[in-house]
């Protein structure tokens, strides 16, 4: 039977321009689920600084603790200016929902929703229960965990779609300050060319 390899971080994510933020993503689940929860309709630096952001704020970025905050203090840590999101209030509310179900289901850490898991089906599944995590942001996520940090179960590369290709598309293929701007330069053209990520017409 097919088992899934080691997960072994291959590569850093360099995607803030902030040493450590960059660092609290590369070593902290709960901070690259926020992370990506928050990487819409803002740059994508501002939505990765957001878990460092919320650790300045509070002293940590674990979910336990934010899962036992009042949802309306949390609110409020996160729509201190600087904001962590463009619509700081909604995803504050998103990111502390994604937090219960991490301390309810996975004792607290977010890595564990895919450490010793052997297909990426299952990973599928557990990312879409989370608040925020769509088909295709759960399709770039599980390419980031394959491509930078070693998170391969049997099937990922399907489950991941077109992200796990080797065109610089997202925020999975940045991880020098020349791979963000190919990504940067990838976006612009599919923008130009009326695309989205996937290179499906855009509607």
């Amino acid at each position: 039977m097919a088992t899934a390899t080691p997960p072994t971080q291959i590569r850093k994510l360099f995607i803030t321009g902030i040493p450590k933020a960059d660092a609290l993503l590369n070593s902290n689940g709960t901070a690259l689920l926020i992370g990506m929860l928050l990487d819409q309709q803002v740059p994508m630096e501002w939505a990765f600084t957001g878990p460092y952001t919320i650790k300045q704020r509070l002293g940590h970025c674990d979910a336990s603790k934010i899962a036992a905050m009042e949802e309306d203090k949390f609110v409020s840590v996160c729509c201190e200016k600087p904001a962590i999101h463009r619509f700081p209030a909604s995803m504050a509310k998103r990111i502390h929902q994604m937090c219960v179900i991490i301390a309810d289901e996975y004792k607290g850490k977010g890595s564990n929703i895919w450490s010793k898991i052997d297909d990426a089906e299952t990973l599928r599944k557990r990312l879409r229960f989370l608040p925020g995590y769509g088909e295709e942001k759960t399709e770039i996520f599980i390419a980031l965990l394959g491509k930078t940090f070693g998170v391969r179960p049997t099937g990922w590369k399907k489950t991941a779609g077109v992200f796990s290709d080797t065109k610089p598309r997202s925020v999975a293929d940045i991880y020098s300050s020349a791979s963000l701007l190919k990504v940067r330069g990838f976006k612009q053209m599919q923008r130009a060319q009326d695309v989205d990520k996937q290179d499906r017409p855009l509607r």
